[in-house]
């Protein structure tokens, strides 16, 4: 069945409430990515793997944040296909990709200095970080020019899909730009976690640092899970029954559900500070000479030795060939 022929409609009132949600969205996640840009470029003299990954990700997520405004306002005009729209749709789907790889590659990150202390000094280098963010966005940047004009060729609104045509791009794109990062970021993040839980016979403050790093690993993986794995299944849902033929009702439905998991995705642009405070020790420790942070001064204290210790411990059993069991 062809929907494009079928009066599309959406709640009057969702547009208002896409309004009401964005605009915190925007306000805090400008005020939180513009203070760790500070930080990252002005506060710190040591160029670390971290603060590579993390300048990329604030990066992305301000060119997401520059792009919601838009989007809005395409929704609520019922804009049609144009320049403009390419254009927005372009860095839209390029930045959330890159978001996804680049919190990937942290993990992977985090994942060979714990496990493989000794061999992660050849793996390792700003450098290095800086060669794979740069080929990250040379070819998502290609990807996403190409991947809204042919997936969006047939429609006739900007970010609103009415016709029934599969778009085979959608599942490349979920399979390749999210699932994929998906077992990768979970296989590193039960590999750090099965190694932090190895160490034995703890004194209280090692175990309380070694519990506070198991809980910043699980929220990654659990912000990273909540945020984005219900806009790329609504995608997938959508494709599927595009594919078989499916009602204009239920197809409708499933562009109601990934329109509102959308709002929830992007919300990612203000939950990654949680991943420039607790994780990167150099950012916990600039950021405290800024306002706005001051007051989380002692928490930061508290935990900014977490990963030095846990990468201490883990080196160590190296260095002395040790069972990790017996220590």
């Amino acid at each position: 069945m062809n929907c494009s022929s079928v009066n599309v409609t959406m709640p009057e009132n969702l547009n208002l409430l896409q309004l009401i949600i964005y605009i915190p969205i925007v306000f805090f996640g400008v005020i939180f990515n513009v203070i760790a840009f500070l930080v990252f470029c002005c506060k710190l003299k040591k160029w670390t793997e971290t603060r590579v990954y993390m300048i990329n990700l604030v990066i992305a997520d301000c060119f997401l944040l520059v792009t919601l405004p838009f989007i809005v306002h395409f929704h609520r005009t019922e804009h049609p296909i144009d320049e403009l729209c390419y254009v927005i749709q372009t860095i839209y789907f390029t930045n959330m990709p890159v978001s996804i790889y680049i919190i990937t590659l942290i993990a992977v990150d985090r994942f060979i200095a714990i496990k493989y202390p000794l061999k992660a000094k050849s793996f390792r280098s700003p450098l290095k970080a800086a060669v794979s963010c740069g080929f990250l966005w040379i070819i998502i940047i290609i990807y996403a020019y190409f991947n809204p004009r042919f997936s969006e060729k047939k429609e006739k609104k900007c970010f609103q899909k009415t016709s029934g045509e599969p778009a085979v791009t959608t599942l490349v794109s979920g399979i390749w730009g999210f699932f994929i990062p998906l077992i990768i970021l979970t296989f590193c993040s039960i590999q750090v976690i099965q190694c932090l839980k190895m160490k034995k016979n703890m004194s209280p403050p090692e175990e309380t640092s070694i519990q506070k790093a198991l809980w910043i690993v699980s929220m990654n993986l659990s912000v990273f899970i909540i945020c984005f794995l219900p806009f790329n299944v609504g995608l997938l849902v959508r494709y599927a029954m595009d594919a078989a033929g499916a009602a204009c009702s239920l197809r409708q439905n499933a562009s109601l559900f990934i329109r509102v998991a959308a709002w929830v995705a992007n919300c990612n642009c203000c939950l990654d500070t949680l991943c420039y405070y607790f994780v990167a020790k150099e950012f916990q420790e600039a950021s405290s000479l800024l306002p706005p942070f001051k007051s989380l001064k002692s928490r930061s204290n508290q935990s900014q030795n977490i990963t030095t210790n846990a990468l201490s411990d883990h080196q160590k059993m190296h260095d002395t060939g040790a069972d990790p069991q017996l220590i």
